[in-house]
């Protein structure tokens, strides 16, 4: 028989010895993973925050290439000496009055639908929900055809003129009934998540008959505005309206900045996120509004332009992945990015003619949404 079966007192001091080294062995463990997971995050927040910065100079060199292109060709040093009024009164001019305002819509209106459209996914749970998916935009597209062909002419009594402020109005109207629509069908719970955007399906056909309808009964000259309109345009926003749209976008996007844990919290779903506290209703229906209003004051002044609240957010997630803080952010810039290389492609491609960007945009995000498509497709398989 052993010492310490004959020595109570001996077989407890091992006992207390073993428990200490387990107990030593298993924080040093604890720490030792402890330690390793806080530095792979601080790897993946350097990653993401080098990334971003990557895709603000990609988003500064392609601002400098687009002030450059045009109908006359200016190198980049020369434009942007001419932006800030050195050079040629020519220079200057095209640089100034014709480009300049042309690159700053495209950056305000491309951030803001990228940044609607990763909101969107997040609080209704669907990688294919954006402006363009679930009716806003469409809504918007039969705002603006009935007031350029029933108020407009109405008011002033003549087809011939073209008021943008009554127009970027009725556009405004046309994609909050839309969204209150989407938001009623997500509130109420009528349909699961995953399939809210079979709604947008069905606003967009009955937008898309109303405004069919109204244009029947319209001459040429109303229906060539309608359709520059719908095709989308760069060219037509003022500085005025333009800082509308940066005022709509910089209240909205800093309200989704304060809710990025929430958006965080709801990749998990509905039942997880409530479980972690998040108010999930609340959330919802406040993140459906916000990435509403933010959409419809960007295609009211800027018209159809289809696809970008879909191709950023899917784009950011393959550099950044699916946590908000950087997705955000980086969907922000990545839709700035997407626009002014849209319209790059559209001013170029068969120069003096500018193309309709909302083509060059429905052309890189059809595709995408096809794949989507399929994807979710094989992973129920």
């Amino acid at each position: 028989m052993s010492k310490a079966a004959n020595n109570p007192e001996l077989h407890d001091r091992q006992t207390r010895s073993m428990r200490t080294c387990s107990t030593q062995a298993f924080a040093e463990a604890r720490d030792t993973a402890a330690h390793a997971i806080t530095q792979e995050r601080k790897h993946i927040e350097r990653r993401n925050v080098v990334a971003i910065f990557a895709m603000l100079v990609v988003l500064l060199v392609v601002a400098a290439i687009e002030l450059a292109c045009g109908a006359s060709a200016i190198d980049i040093p020369t434009s942007i000496a001419a932006l800030f009024g050195q050079g040629s009164a020519s220079d200057i001019a095209a640089v100034q009055g014709i480009r300049l305002p042309r690159v700053v819509c495209a950056i305000i209106s491309g951030a803001g639908l990228a940044i609607a459209g990763a909101v969107l996914q997040s609080v209704l749970e669907n990688p294919l929900a954006s402006a363009s998916t679930v009716g806003i935009s469409q809504g918007a597209g039969f705002g603006a055809t009935f007031a350029i062909l029933m108020v407009v002419p109405a008011i002033t009594g003549s087809s011939a003129s073209v008021n943008m402020g009554m127009t970027a109005l009725f556009a405004f109207a046309g994609a909050m009934i839309s969204s209150l629509v989407v938001l009623a069908f997500s509130r109420l719970g009528l349909l699961r998540p995953e399939s809210i955007i079979l709604v947008g399906v069905a606003l967009s056909a009955l937008f898309a008959g109303a405004s069919t309808i109204i244009q029947y009964f319209a001459d040429d000259v109303e229906l060539t505005k309608v359709m520059f309109w719908q095709f989308g345009d760069l060219s037509r926003a003022t500085w005025s309206q333009m800082g509308f749209m940066f005022v709509v976008g910089l209240v909205c996007t800093v309200y989704f900045i304060f809710n990025r844990w929430n958006y965080n919290a709801l990749q998990n779903g509905g039942h997880v996120a409530g479980g972690l506290g998040v108010s999930v209703d609340r959330v919802r229906v406040l993140g459906v509004l916000f990435a509403s209003i933010m959409a419809a004051a960007m295609v009211s002044f800027v018209g159809l332009i289809n696809f970008i609240g879909l191709i950023a957010p899917h784009i950011a997630r393959r550099f950044i992945g699916n946590d908000y803080r950087y997705l955000l952010p980086a969907s922000l810039v990545l839709g700035a990015i997407i626009m002014l290389a849209s319209d790059l492609v559209a001013r170029m491609i068969i120069s003096p003619i500018i193309l309709p960007i909302g083509a060059i945009t429905s052309f890189l995000g059809a595709p995408l949404f096809l794949y989507l498509l399929y994807r979710g497709y094989r992973r129920q398989a």
